[in-house]
């Protein structure tokens, strides 16, 4: 592979986050895609920064796999303003955003679960058109992407989490907290990946699975955004 390739590759990562900091100035912090895309842009600047540094194998790979995924969040924003319907992931947070009974953890989740659990999926495809290979090619990329995920969730959680003296057991975000997993959202997005790309000479199939992880993680995506306080 040649160098000036690699890098050229790479150089495509800063348009996506301009766009996501382009949102972040123009969104009202509190706004629910606000609170999801300020997480968001944290993780695609942590990953530019890694991919910079040396931390993936073949950067241009993980670039090209950040960007499509990049690109799946900001087409479904672009729906907004274009008018067009929005995938059923995203529609529960687009839906939600300004509803004071939601509490800013429930956006982000919200946000990371369409994310994960569809546009994950659908982006290691596109990566895998793009770079003629397979999705086993890029499984080094995909985990070393889920790990850097696992930890900015970690983080999230403890910027956007009430303190312990706030959030008890009987606390109904408690129980939101534990009916999601970022790991499983992530081992699930694999398989669906996988499946997409086996029926990638199937196209009829691969739109109904489409179709169907799509509604599946939008009503998980419901569940997450319960309001749990009264207006």
């Amino acid at each position: 592979m040649e160098i000036g390739q690699e890098l050229g590759e790479f150089q495509a990562v800063d348009p996506v986050v301009d766009r996501m900091r382009a949102l972040r100035s123009a969104w009202h912090p509190t706004d629910g895609v606000a609170v999801f895309n300020r997480v968001y842009l944290t993780v695609t600047e942590e990953i530019g920064h890694a991919i910079e540094a040396g931390g993936f194998a073949d950067r241009r790979a993980a670039a090209t796999l950040d960007v499509r995924f990049a690109e799946r969040y900001l087409a479904a924003v672009d729906s907004l303003a274009t008018g067009r319907p929005a995938p059923a992931c995203w529609r529960p947070l687009f839906h939600s955003r300004r509803h004071p009974g939601v509490r800013p953890l429930q956006f982000a989740l919200a946000g990371i679960n369409a994310h994960i659990g569809h546009d994950l999926a659908l982006a290691v495809v596109d990566a895998c058109r793009i770079l003629e290979c397979a999705p086993a090619d890029l499984e080094d990329e995909f985990d070393r992407v889920g790990d850097i995920l696992v930890l900015l969730e970690e983080r999230i959680r403890e910027e956007l989490m009430p303190g312990p003296d706030l959030l008890e057991i009987a606390d109904p975000l408690t129980h939101l907290l534990g009916c999601w997993s970022l790991d499983r959202a992530r081992d699930g997005a694999w398989l669906a990946a996988r499946s997409l790309w086996q029926l990638r000479g199937l196209p009829e199939l691969a739109e109904e699975f489409t179709e169907r992880l799509d509604r599946s993680v939008g009503l998980v995506g419901r569940m997450l955004l319960t309001p749990l306080t009264r207006p």
